[in-house]
């Protein structure tokens, strides 16, 4: 009995996407419950570029170490997942569920090389460099900061505003205040997760993104919750640009990494560098509201 070879590709792909959807389970609360209130066609683009950017991060933050691979073959597994989602993206299959996936929406979107290649790059720096069995610490001065979170972070809200704004019509002066907007979200949320990392990332992985000295000071602190402000403020502004049916989610993103700021804010270095801060669950489901109804009042 022969099987329609339409039918094996979309049962394929959605069984894909379903992969897609368990990394999010697996590592997000908080971007699951965004997800949940985008709207439905941009729903799973958006879970498909947030698993495969989830699955490059894991591979160079420990899980490839911890599985004893040695640093060379690190960097091999890296070089794997970079060429197979670039040949995903030219014929538009893979193997590889999660990259299958991403590819399918990069080519619905538009998201080509000049967003994903800088992406891998930054995943290449978090691999660093080896003087003979000893990894060498990566400390970040203000440029290499700005590329880093270029690549790791601004790019990811740029794939995601492809996705929002594809078959949509607007101007040049819009297109490029969304695509600032985007870039500012983008690096804000890469920005408040440094500090809420702050102990793993300097323990465990011997990274300090937020500077070259080993250890933070209060100081250092608040001057990045100024600017994590001003970039929230600067994608707070663009919203209303957005699709309607994609401006409530990024709404309610906002709001739980500005919530997570101000608790950054209260909190003094020492116990950065001790624990996590977080958001209850219960509050987070507030936030979601709140945006779901802001975005319900609006005209357009």
């Amino acid at each position: 009995m022969s099987i329609d070879i339409d039918t094996s590709f979309t049962h394929f792909t959605r069984t894909a996407e379903r992969a897609a959807n368990q990394v999010i389970a697996a590592y997000s609360t908080s971007f699951g419950l965004a997800t949940r209130i985008l709207g439905p066609r941009h729903r799973q683009h958006v879970r498909n570029i947030y698993a495969l950017v989830r699955v490059a991060d894991e591979l160079v933050d420990g899980v490839t170490a911890e599985a004893g691979l040695s640093h060379q073959q690190q960097n091999d597994a890296l070089d794997h997942f970079i060429d197979e989602t670039h040949r995903a993206l030219r014929i538009g299959y893979s193997s590889d569920l999660i990259i299958h996936a991403f590819a399918q929406t990069a080519r619905v979107a538009g998201i080509d090389e000049s967003l994903i290649d800088p992406f891998f790059a930054s995943m290449r720096t978090d691999l660093g460099e080896r003087t003979g069995t000893r990894a060498v610490p990566l400390r970040f001065d203000a440029e290499a900061h700005q590329g880093y979170v270029y690549g790791s972070a601004e790019v990811v809200g740029l794939m995601c505003l492809r996705v929002f704004m594809r078959g949509e019509n607007v101007d040049d002066g819009d297109a490029s205040a969304l695509r600032y907007g985007a870039s500012r979200l983008g690096a804000a949320f890469q920005n408040i997760n440094f500090l809420r990392d702050l102990s793993d990332d300097t323990a465990r992985l011997g990274r300090n993104y937020l500077g070259m000295a080993d250890h933070l000071e209060d100081r250092d602190r608040l001057e990045w919750v100024k600017t994590i402000r001003a970039q929230l403020d600067d994608a707070n502004s663009v919203i209303p640009l957005l699709p309607r049916d994609a401006r409530a989610a990024v709404r309610s993103a906002l709001a739980l990494f500005a919530a997570l700021t101000r608790r950054i804010e209260k909190t003094n270095i020492d116990q950065l560098y001790r624990s996590r801060v977080r958001v209850p669950d219960a509050f987070k489901a507030g936030l979601a509201a709140r945006a779901v109804a802001a975005t319900w009042l609006e005209h357009r």
